[in-house]
């Protein structure tokens, strides 16, 4: 996906659920703070979001523009209408928005996850996906790991995920090339 695509996706969702604000928390919300990520970070063609102020529309969107429907065959990319707690994030996450504004939006507004509470949330869901994910944002220095470590204090999971999660974040921050 591209940041025109996605600006796209924001125009077109906040559309369909008569909202101004959508909230991005997938992995194409890396487009927000680095609209030329690298191009291993941009295989999804699917966004996840939800209207900030009228969530519950959410499976609107997945019903207009989701996967298989006319504007994922027209576009080659969709959305994917997800809850408030798809993902579980560090506190604070949503003071720390990212704000997605383009011709693409028509006055619309994208807010996107922060690089370091994406990231903490792909190691929450811990999918190889996820993992494949933060070993290359990491690689290419899109994060800090001092940050990461300060997040991942900050977020709800149970004593065990936490300890595995700092050992992930360890082993990909010493993963990267030199």
């Amino acid at each position: 996906m591209t940041r025109d695509q996605l600006e796209h996706i924001v125009r077109a969702a906040c559309t369909i659920a008569a909202d101004t604000e959508l909230v991005i928390v997938g992995s194409q919300a890396v487009l927000a703070q680095f609209p030329d990520a690298p191009a291993e970070l941009l295989v999804s063609m699917e966004a996840d979001v939800y209207p900030r102020n009228h969530p519950e529309r959410a499976e609107l969107i997945e019903g207009s523009i989701g996967e298989l429907s006319m504007f994922h065959e027209t576009f080659g990319y969709y959305a994917n209408g997800v809850g408030e707690t798809t993902a579980t994030l560090p506190e604070g996450w949503d003071r720390r928005l990212v704000a997605i504004h383009g011709p693409g939006t028509a006055g619309n507004t994208g807010l996107a996850l922060e690089i370091h509470d994406l990231l903490i949330s792909k190691y929450v869901a811990g999918r190889e996906k996820d993992r494949r994910f933060n070993r290359v944002a990491l690689a290419h220095g899109l994060a800090d790991p001092s940050t990461l470590k300060e997040r991942l204090r900050a977020t709800p999971v149970g004593a065990e995920s936490r300890v595995r999660i700092a050992k992930q974040i360890d082993g990909d921050v010493r993963a990267r090339p030199s």
